[in-house]
């Protein structure tokens, strides 16, 4: 029987080398997702959030457990620091990942034409990363991942660096591309808030070693009214699971 999950991580451990001795940062993590859903990982600093979407996307290997996903799932990695290539210009980043696997350039040149205004990064086509602001970087971050048309797009605190505007416009256009492209998003948060206002599902880890406390169904209409007294409780319940 086909599982009903996309992406599947079971009874994962993960330990880092400090001096002479090893420092646990996961401890058996077994999170199920499902097409389509939005998850966000929740929990203090250092309680190897991080470390588990770069266990997710490849960048990292587990001492043990392991990730499943459904056949032919194709992932896409936007980072917190944006990576992107200083000597690269907005389209050629863009249009990166897509170049190393090979695609053709008109198919190139059309999916970085299309990105370019989804993204709404007109007029930025030529100018370098040390050009733009920490918003329009994030853009051109998120056009990247988009480009390979993945299934998954992994995100590790995206909007952290950008001020309070800047993030809530970007985040209003990744719900608005979750929702019309129906991808999977497992994203990375440092805030309750957003993740309340973004999430289908929030993932509470504990502090180090990061194990999971509890998972919450966002059970909210969408777009979702953030001075709701629902909104509120959610907010204050995950709190809570957070600094206990």
């Amino acid at each position: 029987m086909e599982s009903e999950y996309i992406l599947s991580t079971k009874n994962i451990d993960k330990s880092f080398k400090l001096d002479s001795s090893k420092q646990k940062v996961l401890d058996d993590i077994s999170v199920d997702i499902k097409p389509g859903e939005f998850v966000c990982f929740v929990g203090p600093s250092g309680c190897g959030k991080s470390t588990l979407l770069r266990l997710i996307s490849g960048l990292m290997k587990p001492d043990s457990g392991g990730v499943t996903m459904k056949p032919k799932t194709k992932l896409a990695f936007v980072f917190q620091n944006f990576g992107l290539f200083p000597w690269l210009t907005v389209e050629q980043n863009i249009g990166f990942g897509l170049k190393m696997n090979g695609v053709p350039k008109e198919t190139i040149d059309a999916e970085v034409k299309k990105q370019i205004s989804q993204m709404r990064l007109q007029g930025f086509e030529t100018k370098h990363p040390k050009e733009l602001s920490g918003g329009m970087k994030q853009r051109v971050g998120i056009a990247r991942a988009l480009s390979v048309k993945p299934d998954i797009l992994l995100l590790d605190e995206p909007f952290s660096a950008l001020d309070t505007f800047t993030a809530e416009n970007l985040r209003q256009d990744l719900l608005n591309i979750w929702q019309k492209q129906q991808l999977t998003v497992v994203m990375v948060s440092h805030l309750v808030e957003e993740a309340v206002e973004l999430s289908d599902k929030v993932v509470i880890f504990s502090a180090k070693p990061g194990r999971i406390k509890k998972e919450i169904k966002i059970n909210l209409a969408r777009s979702r009214d953030k001075r709701s007294t629902q909104f509120f409780n959610y907010v204050d319940e995950i709190s809570a699971l957070v600094q206990s």
